[in-house]
C-alpha cells in the first residue's frame, strides 16, 4: 500500500510538470555558452547546470538525472558533437549532483550543502579528465585523423581548470538561488 502510494506521488501530473519546467530551463540556457578557457575553447561555460542541480535539491537525485538527461538528449538533437559531448556532459553531470543531492535528502543544513557541493566540484573534475581521456579525445581523434589522446595530455590541465570554474560557478548560483525556488514551488 505504501509503494502504491510513493508511485502515486512521484508520477502526479504535478511534479512531472515541475520536473519538466526545470528540463526546460535547463536546456534553454544551455545555449547561453561561452569559452572561458582560450587553451580549450570547445569547452563552454552554460548554467544550465544550476537547474539540474536544483531540480535534484527539490525534487531527489533521481529526478535530476532525468532532467539531464532531457536536456542533453535535445542537446544532441542539435549538436555539432554528433551526440558524443552531450553524452559526455551526461555522465560528468550525474557524476556531479550524486553526492550532494543523495546527502541531502538524509542532512540538511548550510554547511552540509557546502562541503557536498565542494566534493561535487573535484568529483566532476575527476569525471571530466576520465570521460574526456577515456571517450571524447579518442573517438573525436579517430573521426578527424589527429592523436586525440596526445591532445588531450597537451590541454588536460585547462581542463581541470575550466571545470573547477563551472563547478563553482553552478554551486555558488545554486545555492543562492535554492531557497528562494523551494518557497516558491512550496506554493503551487
Amino acid at each position: 500500500m505504501k509503494e502504491q502510494s510513493a508511485k502515486k506521488e512521484w508520477f502526479s501530473a504535478k511534479r512531472i510538470a515541475k520536473i519538466a519546467v526545470f528540463a526546460a530551463l535547463a536546456y534553454a540556457i544551455s545555449w547561453l555558452e561561452f569559452p572561458i578557457v582560450p587553451a580549450v575553447p570547445f569547452l563552454k561555460l552554460d548554467f544550465g547546470n544550476v537547474f539540474i542541480l536544483l531540480s535534484s535539491f527539490l525534487f531527489g537525485p533521481i529526478e535530476g538525472i532525468v532532467v539531464c538527461f532531457i536536456k542533453e538528449a535535445l542537446r544532441a538533437l542539435t549538436s555539432s558533437t554528433g551526440g558524443v559531448g552531450e553524452i559526455a556532459n551526461f555522465g560528468v553531470t550525474t557524476a556531479f549532483l550524486l553526492i550532494p543531492s543523495v546527502v541531502y535528502r538524509f542532512k540538511k543544513g548550510i554547511l552540509v550543502v557546502l562541503f557536498t557541493m565542494a566534493i561535487a566540484c573535484c568529483v566532476q573534475i575527476g569525471a571530466s579528465l576520465l570521460m574526456n581521456r577515456y571517450v571524447n579525445f579518442p573517438l573525436f581523434g579517430s573521426l578527424s585523423n589527429f592523436d586525440g589522446v596526445a591532445l588531450f595530455y597537451e590541454v588536460w590541465g585547462a581542463i581541470v581548470l575550466f571545470n573547477a570554474i563551472k563547478g563553482i560557478s553552478v554551486c555558488a548560483l545554486t545555492f543562492l538561488l535554492y531557497k528562494r525556488l523551494e518557497k516558491l514551488l512550496a506554493r503551487f
